[in-house]
């Protein structure tokens, strides 16, 4: 399944905190009595990119496109099938229990869901503070103060530390997570979707936050997200994912000034103007997303693009940089012939 080695579409950059190269996620199919193997969701299927120091990386596209599935797999929540992750110079995929440990100190997730991700048994005290004990970084009243001190940090009332997650709002929850998140002082941390669940008024705290914190922590973030309107005040550059594979890679403001590929065009005649008067042609992509068990050969949009032509159904189109910086899979621009 692994398959000969494949030259690196993405090139690595120099001083780059995370490079994930050639990322495979599958997760098997199986059926009848005996739970036979008849096939595999490639549920993340060969993406290569890099996210700089105190940089932050969009990574957007319509929901089942494997966002969720690669971040989770950078940070080994899932076991990966192929590929690589390089942090800090060291392959994150080859290190042994002790030395990922200490790895993860650095590598930390911030969840979508601010209700299921908290222990409803734990109070914020505990929630926060577990890592810290884990790790043997605080313990007792020393504990006690830092977790204070984090939740003073993300807008909360450090008195709080003995309430429970039902004693709070979808968007009290969502930085009681960015806290624990923060309590071991990472350099790393994957946003998934930290926001989709949330109010309008309180995603734009939330965004706000999380930028004031990557300034007074250095972070870099993985920003993952389907909401383009979000990832583009956020976002340094931005990858756009479909059906497992990243299509196109820029700058947030070349991609949203001029997007290359017919999918990102879509995606951002989606995002809403609040101007009434103003008008957006809409494209409406035909048909629904195929399946990632048995994705479509060549190019896995074009079934449902509204610009394919003859080399489009053959050989898939590989991920070039048409400009600097700017990359993109599709077989309409220069460089992808």
């Amino acid at each position: 399944m692994n398959g000969p080695p494949v030259q690196n579409r993405v090139p690595s950059v120099d001083g780059a905190l995370v490079q994930v190269r050639h990322l495979k996620k599958y997760f098997p199919v199986k059926k009848g009595l005996f739970s036979r193997i008849i096939g595999h969701v490639r549920a993340v299927d060969d993406i290569s990119f890099t996210v700089g120091r105190q940089e932050t990386l969009g990574l957007v596209g319509e929901s089942g496109c494997g966002k969720t599935t690669a971040g989770r797999t950078i940070l080994r929540l899932l076991e990966p099938t192929a590929g690589e992750v390089i942090f800090e110079g060291r392959p994150v995929f080859a290190l042994r229990r002790k030395a990922l440990r200490r790895v993860r100190r650095n590598m930390q997730i911030i969840f979508q869901d601010p209700y299921g991700s908290l222990n409803p048994r734990m109070t914020v005290a505990n929630i926060v503070g577990e890592a810290l004990g884990v790790h043997g970084i605080a313990r007792g009243a020393a504990r006690r103060e830092l977790v204070k001190e984090l939740l003073d940090k993300v807008g909360l009332n450090p008195n709080h530390l003995n309430r429970y997650p039902h004693e709070f709002s979808g968007g009290q929850r969502q930085r009681i997570g960015i806290a624990r998140a923060l309590a071991l002082r990472p350099r790393f941390i994957v946003c998934d979707e930290p926001v989709s669940a949330l109010d309008v008024s309180i995603q734009a705290q939330i965004i706000n936050l999380l930028e004031q914190l990557q300034d007074e922590f250095e972070l870099s973030y993985l920003f993952i997200a389907h909401d383009l309107a979000v990832v583009e005040h956020i976002s340094d550059r931005v990858a756009v994912m479909y059906l497992g594979e990243i299509v196109e890679l820029a700058s947030s403001d070349e991609l949203y000034r001029d997007p290359l590929h017919p999918y990102t065009e879509a995606l951002l005649s989606a995002i809403p103007v609040p101007d009434p008067k103003t008008k957006v042609k809409r494209i409406i992509l035909p048909g629904d997303v195929p399946s990632p068990v048995d994705p479509p050969s060549g190019c896995r949009f074009h079934p449902r693009c509204p610009k394919r032509f003859d080399p489009c159904g053959g050989v898939p189109p590989p991920l070039n940089e048409v400009s600097p910086g700017h990359w993109v899979a599709c077989y309409l621009h220069p460089g992808n012939t």
